[in-house]
């Protein structure tokens, strides 16, 4: 089943995630069997990450959850916000 995970850094947290991003990236790599799309928010001059976007393809909602508590940047502290959806994919090269 496919969730959406759209998480969203406190404000002025540029810095925080530019030193937890490494361990982000192995983590979304560790498991790119569930991680089927992922990629940063930016500002709106394009300049800055803001958030996260990533779509998983797991079991239900508890696997979701708990992938989501598990990412480093949710550890240290990054996220305002995380909001996760299942989702239907329609459209795209992820449709089944």
């Amino acid at each position: 089943m496919l969730f959406v995970l759209t998480c969203i850094d406190k404000p002025h947290a540029g810095a925080l995630r530019m030193e937890i991003r490494p361990r982000h990236l192995a983590y979304i790599d560790a498991n790119r069997a569930a991680v089927k799309l992922a990629g940063p928010f930016l500002s709106d001059d394009g300049q800055a990450m803001t958030g996260s976007l990533i779509v998983l393809d797991v079991e239900n909602l508890a696997a979701a959850q708990a992938f989501a508590a598990a990412d480093p940047y949710a550890l240290g502290g990054l996220f305002a916000s995380v909001d996760i959806r299942a989702w239907r994919c329609t459209i795209g090269a992820i449709a089944p």
